[in-house]
């Protein structure tokens, strides 16, 4: 858990289920980031329940006893929101809130809402304003509770939900008006990138908070936005980067996460598309996380839905200056030697021949570890893209000899 001094968060339980595919410790590490969304949005996680089950209750997600007990804990301390880590279905939402009196949310939504906190540019809050519009649809039904309260019928059948479908029609042509100014906007930032001429795209990608934009920052000698939370930056940002003789486009982009909403997704099309149209990706990785191959695997799957795994990456894996301070020393030779007792130099040489040599570095953004490797590197991979593409440019390439002049 977070061992962090919170002081006026809203008090939080979060909540998640052991199922055949998601086992006790799979559940505490989906938990863990939980806890750490709950800390970004403002929230002081007090405790954490959990259930095993086959499967999510249909109506309450979890078992009725369960949810009597969480109603108990809920009143004795003063709670005021409950997060699922899982995304709750329209009729889970509002038969909870029924039983909790308190503010109910699931993953998803506190996703946005830390997205709509983050948002600074015009074009940010549009994006994600569609994605909580795409959420909040079909669960309008679920704020109109209290008039289900209201015993009697003359008067009460028809006003609440001639209510609910305005607010449908009201949020539907609100849906079309976001999609239309996003569409307007997005043929802008193409002509944009359009417009950047024929330099080779550099794309930062990687999970959440793994030190994309300190990245950024060093080598493009900007000044990016950079906190310890998550999705800290939303916004892509794009700097013209020189390395000897050689210009190059670097973009930092938003940071992937398990279980990411696919309206999020499609409200960050255009964000993405940074990524799509990239010729080289750096596939920033926190090495010092205990789950980092996890979060290798979930930004892989990420990349492969929005049709980008085919591209050339380096693996850049960062924070080996936090790692040091992790490696955890045992003598029992009982316990399973795992990721989180290799050494550093384990980990590169496992690394190294899995992914290959050459594309694969270690480094650290904030104190410049192993900077000079990773420059290099970058420089030789985007040099063989701009030969490729131009391949006569002696200006930039006095080395290469054209074939025609023996």
């Amino acid at each position: 858990m977070l061992e962090k001094e919170v002081v006026n968060f809203e008090r939080t339980i979060i909540i998640g289920i052991i199922t055949q595919n998601q086992n006790e410790e799979k559940l505490n590490e989906y938990l863990d980031e939980l806890e750490f969304l709950t800390y970004t949005a403002g929230g002081q996680v007090v405790k954490r329940f959990y259930q095993k089950l086959e499967k999510p209750h249909p109506k309450t997600f979890l078992g009725s006893g369960k949810i009597d007990e969480i109603n108990s804990f809920i009143k004795s301390n003063s709670i005021s929101t409950v997060i699922f880590d899982d995304e709750l279905s329209p009729s889970q939402q509002k038969n909870i809130s029924k039983i909790l009196d308190c503010k109910i949310l699931d993953r998803t939504n506190l996703i946005l809402d830390i997205f709509a906190q983050r948002a600074e540019t015009s074009y940010a809050r549009t994006q994600v304003e569609l994605a909580q519009c795409q959420y909040l649809l079909p669960r309008l039904s679920g704020l109109w509770t209290h008039l289900e309260r209201q015993k009697g019928g003359i008067g009460l059948r028809g006003p609440g939900e001639t209510e609910i479908e305005t607010d449908r029609r009201i949020v539907r042509d609100r849906i079309a008006l976001l999609k239309e100014k996003i569409k307007t906007i997005d043929k802008q930032m193409s002509i944009q990138r359009g417009n950047r001429g024929a330099m080779v795209r550099v794309a930062l990608v990687g999970y959440t908070n793994v030190g994309k934009s300190t990245l950024m920052n060093v080598i493009s000698k900007s000044e990016v936005f950079v906190e310890n939370k998550l999705f800290a930056t939303l916004d892509t940002t794009v700097r013209k980067v020189v390395i000897k003789n050689l210009p190059f486009l670097l973009s930092d982009t938003v940071g992937f996460i398990r279980k990411l909403p696919t309206q999020l997704i499609e409200s960050f099309k255009s964000t993405l598309d940074e990524v799509r149209e990239a010729d080289l990706l750096l596939h920033v990785v926190d090495i010092s996380h205990s789950d980092f191959e996890e979060h290798i695997n979930s930004v892989n799957q990420i990349l492969q839905d929005i049709k980008s795994n085919n591209k050339p990456v380096i693996m850049v894996f960062n924070k080996i200056d936090a790692y040091k301070h992790l490696i955890i020393e045992t003598d029992d030779l009982i316990t399973e030697k795992t990721v989180k007792h290799f050494t550093l130099e384990e980990l590169r040489s496992t690394w190294m021949n899995k992914s290959g040599a050459k594309n694969t570095l270690f480094i650290s953004a904030t104190n410049k570890d192993n900077f000079e490797e990773f420059r290099k590197k970058v420089y030789e991979m985007v040099r063989e893209i701009h030969i490729t593409r131009f391949p006569y440019n002696k200006f930039l390439y006095p080395d290469f000899k054209d074939a025609s002049e023996d």
